[in-house]
Order: structure tokens, then C-alpha cells, then sequence
């Protein structure tokens, strides 16, 4: 298996399908809950609803520097969102996610070696395989976040 299809698999491990790492993923935790039980505060935290759009984000981002070799989002608007308003748009968001997701894998599994070494919009961020990797470790760790939430927000 080359780098770049062994990367494709871990992201869609972590978002929609996989259970080797953590026993779950995001489409598994996510695709029976409604928007009342992501929305629920939990002390200080962020909430699940919050979580999902903030991986999301990062995914639709990086999506389209592949696309159109242009990096638009930024660190500090990564968490501002408007709350979603109905069930409906939950729903629609959670659609987004896998759909973005499964496309951003598509365009990650033919990179070769040299395009995986190859500088991710500017050098100060590293190369497109340093910036995979990051997204997929990043993702492991707020599906942690959402899965403790989730057992939290059920046994009260």
C-alpha cells in the first residue's frame, strides 16, 4: 500500500468507518444523535455539536487546497460557529461531513511520494503528508472529547 492510500485510510477510519484505533469513529458516535444531545453544555467545554463542526472545518479546509492550492481557513475562527437551529440542519451538517470527507480522501489516495513531500501552501506549515497526518491525529483526539461528552451528557 503506498503512503498516500495508507493515509486515506486512517482519515476514513477516524471520520466514517474505522475501529482499530478507537473502537469508533465520527459517523458512528455521531449519526444517531440529535441536535438536542450534541448541544448540551457541559460545564466549560465545547460541546459535541461544536466539536464535530470544528474537525469539519479543518476537513473543508484542507480540501480545498488540494482543489485550488489556496489555504482559507485560520486557527482562531476554528470554533466559531453558529449554533445550528433544528434536527434538519444537524442532519445537513452531518451529511457535509461525510460528503467532504469522503472527497478529500479520494483526492489524498493517488498523491505520490514526491507530492506527499511537497510543501502545503507555504513552508512554515510543513508538507501535504505532515499536514494528513496532523488532521488525523487532531481528529482522534476530539472524537475522544465526543465520546466521553456523549457518556457524560447520557448518565445524567
Amino acid at each position: 500500500m503506498s503512503q498516500a492510500a495508507a493515509l486515506a485510510q486512517r482519515l476514513q477510519e477516524v471520520i466514517l468507518d474505522g475501529t482499530w484505533i478507537a473502537n469508533t469513529n465520527f459517523k458512528k458516535e455521531l449519526n444517531t444523535t440529535s441536535l438536542a444531545q450534541v448541544s448540551i453544555p457541559i460545564r466549560s467545554y465545547n460541546t459535541v455539536e461544536v466539536l464535530a463542526q470544528h474537525i469539519h472545518y479543518y476537513i473543508a479546509g484542507v480540501k480545498q487546497v488540494f482543489l485550488r492550492g489556496e489555504l482559507s481557513i485560520s486557527d482562531r475562527f476554528s470554533f466559531d460557529f453558529e449554533p445550528l437551529q433544528s434536527d434538519q440542519e444537524w442532519q445537513n451538517f452531518l451529511a457535509l461531513f461525510w460528503k467532504n470527507t469522503e472527497e478529500l480522501i479520494a483526492l489524498i489516495q493517488p498523491l505520490s511520494d514526491a507530492q506527499l513531500d511537497a510543501i502545503f501552501v507555504k513552508e512554515a506549515y510543513g508538507t501535504y503528508k505532515r499536514n494528513i497526518e496532523a488532521l488525523i491525529e487532531h481528529s482522534y483526539y476530539h472524537l475522544g472529547q465526543i465520546v466521553l461528552l456523549l457518556k457524560t451528557e447520557a448518565s445524567t
